[in-house]
């Protein structure tokens, strides 16, 4: 399945691309020009610390939404929605893209489109939180750790994909894992696969829309459909006496106003890193998130870890681990074939 997704939805096909600035846009050092080959190993730099920067920032958002307390669940993702509005509006008047963005909103079929995607979003966003603060981080890392497996059932039953046997190895012991950690919680892990499959869901629509809306148009029109209905539940949540927003303190009301920074900042880093690196470095960059949320479960949350829920992650991690050397052994391939390629077109001429 070509898609790799991220926590807040910017998503880029799998396939391995050159790096599209400078010398890496052709993958090729023209003679005499000594600094190419530094230029490349500082877009390959920038690329990987963005990159860090971004998963990073995702990974350690439990945190953040830990220091939020009491704020509920959907209170903290009503003024994620509303204060992301307003960051955005800010980032596109700072990149000159409002007639970008007024195309979007003026094309049925990309604003339907990304009005699904809010949707889809909306629901991981709120399942997300909801786990996180009510002391089910690790099950919520587990959803992010099984979404690459989701993908690719998607390719099949969606797109109908025909699936390597490698592939066929890792949604199988995928299920497997899911079987285990059903028996050890006691019950169906619901956040971890509702995260895994509004996720999933989530980057198969983005992929409809393309090239047509860049990341910060798509989180802004997905904002703009979110806008009224996170409004309305901050206006409820205020007439009901169960908002926090402004009966906590001053340092409570700015970090759920950070809310809006916090969402958009880690997408703009990603933008950053997707365009210098590689597609399968990305892919495997994309692990860095949930490994950040495991650990912030057991080190700072201090959340249970059984015996059966150890060999339940285990049993994930390795169907990554089969799905990942496919993903590489894949690359190296067509990486070989385009190289051949190449030489003969060169024998040609």
């Amino acid at each position: 399945m070509g898609l790799v997704p991220n926590p807040d939805g910017y998503v880029s096909s799998a396939v391995p691309t050159a790096p599209t600035s400078g010398a890496a846009a052709s993958g090729v050092t023209s003679p005499g020009v000594s600094g190419a080959p530094k230029a490349v190993d500082k877009e390959t730099t920038a690329g990987m610390l963005f990159g860090i920067g971004a998963y990073g920032l995702w990974g350690l958002l439990p945190l953040y939404f830990f220091v939020l307390q009491p704020a509920s669940a959907v209170e903290i993702v009503a003024n994620r929605v509303v204060w992301s509005l307003i960051f955005c509006a800010l980032l596109i008047t700072v990149t000159r893209a409002w007639r970008v963005l007024g195309a979007a909103l003026r094309n049925r079929s990309v604003f339907w489109t990304l009005a699904a995607a809010a949707g889809l979003i909306a629901v991981n966003w709120l399942t997300y939180t909801y786990g996180v603060t009510t002391g089910q981080a690790v099950e919520t890392s587990l959803g992010y750790f099984i979404n690459p497996l989701v993908s690719v059932l998607l390719g099949v039953f969606v797109l109908k994909e025909t699936l390597r046997p490698l592939q066929w190895a890792a949604v199988a012991i995928g299920f497997i894992a899911v079987g285990v950690l059903t028996v050890s919680y006691g019950k169906l892990p619901w956040i971890a696969l509702t995260l895994a499959v509004s996720f999933g869901l989530y980057g198969f629509v983005k992929k409809r829309v393309g090239p047509r809306a860049d990341a910060v148009t798509s989180l802004t029109v997905e904002t703009i459909v979110l806008t009224p209905l996170a409004a309305a539940t901050m206006i409820v949540l205020a007439v009901t006496g169960t908002a926090s927003l402004t009966t906590h303190g001053a340092g409570h009301f700015w970090l759920l106003l950070a809310s809006g920074v916090i969402t958009a900042v880690p997408l703009v880093f990603f933008g950053a890193s997707a365009r210098r690196l590689p597609m399968t470095t990305i892919g495997l960059l994309q692990y860095f998130a949930p490994v950040l949320q495991f650990i912030v479960a057991l080190v700072v949350f201090g959340e249970a870890m059984t015996l059966a829920r150890w060999i339940g992650f285990g049993v994930v991690w390795l169907a990554l681990l089969v799905l990942t050397a496919d993903m590489l052994a894949a690359t190296r391939k067509s990486s070989a074939a385009k190289r051949l390629a190449r030489r003969e077109a060169r024998a040609d001429t």
